[in-house]
């Protein structure tokens, strides 16, 4: 049930292919091995309201945020959070060459005992038992 939530500043989206890189995000996670097509989310939200460093308008932001349920071990979440970021970081290497910007990451556990869950997408994914 990996959450993958992108927070970026609205004027990026001159700049980047928001909707490619929430592809790409889903993508490296299903590449990583540790996270399950069958649970991946991936949603990008523009911030209406950002002041970054300095306040100048041209400074824009990116920030990955993973949540994950727990359980995974520490060597397989840093090996995911090194993949998930290296893919993040090539396909917003013109972004950061180009312009002022900053780019972020974090992967969270969630508590299985404090966030229940249902789902019925297994049946419609092909190849996936429910």
């Amino acid at each position: 049930m990996p959450h993958i939530q992108i927070d970026y500043s609205p004027n990026l989206e001159s700049r980047l292919d928001v909707a490619g890189l929430c592809r790409t995000l889903r993508d490296a996670a299903v590449e990583t091995g540790v996270l399950p097509l069958a649970g991946i989310r991936v949603r990008a939200t523009a911030c209406t309201h950002a002041v970054i460093a300095d306040g100048n308008p041209d400074h824009a932001f990116l920030d990955i945020s993973l949540r994950l349920r727990g359980g995974r071990s520490a060597e397989a979440k840093a090996r995911a959070t090194a993949h998930i970021f290296a893919a993040a970081e090539t396909f917003c290497a013109a972004v950061l060459e180009s312009s002022s910007f900053m780019l972020s990451f974090e992967m969270r556990d969630i508590d299985p005992a404090l966030s229940p869950k249902t789902s019925s997408i297994r049946r419609y994914l092909p190849g996936e038992n429910p």
